[in-house]
């Protein structure tokens, strides 16, 4: 395998949510792997792989899904990798399996608007994940939303934004 060949790993979370399927239902549904869809739609200039570990609301990933993820980094032999994750809890999961020092590339992202959704930032996030996951060097575990790439250990979310900022540290 050539090192621009990624592994894509759907989670579930936002990016994935999707109107109710079933007659009668109200609460949006973990539908396909928008990232899935948006890769196939515009084509990269990489070869890719797709891998479903769960469909999930981000509040209700577990430790053992953590676990799940990162074995399938570990096992896998692709060296850059994209994980798409909720919002709510990515920077905790992104963490988690920086923890562990995969001589990898990882990157995280999300959505804070469903694919599904008219004006989502899902198709933006995704392809700028991977025109990082291309252009970065240094292994670790990164974290992609809007236009700005953060080491997983140096982001955290604004309390009045949500937005995703460098996390501040005092000298």
């Amino acid at each position: 395998m050539a090192d621009t060949d990624l592994l894509v790993i759907q989670t579930g979370g936002t990016i994935d949510k999707d109107y109710p399927k079933r007659q009668g239902g109200y609460a949006f549904e973990i539908g396909d792997s928008a990232v899935e869809k948006i890769m196939r739609t515009f084509r990269p200039n990489c070869s890719w792989s797709f891998r479903t570990v769960c469909r999930k609301d981000s509040q209700e990933i577990t430790h053992e899904d953590r676990m799940s993820m990162l074995e399938v980094c570990r096992e896998s032999p692709n060296t850059r990798i994209l994980i798409s994750h909720r919002t709510d809890t990515l920077i905790e999961t992104a963490q988690f399996i920086g923890s562990h020092r995969l001589e990898k590339i990882i990157v995280l992202t999300g959505a804070f608007l469903p694919y599904a959704f008219k004006g989502s930032d899902a198709e933006f996030n995704v392809g700028f994940a991977v025109g990082c996951l291309q252009c970065l060097t240094m292994h670790g575990v990164y974290v992609t939303m809007g236009s700005q790439v953060f080491n997983c250990n140096e982001v955290c979310r604004d309390d009045v934004s949500g937005e995703f900022v460098k996390k501040f540290t005092s000298s």
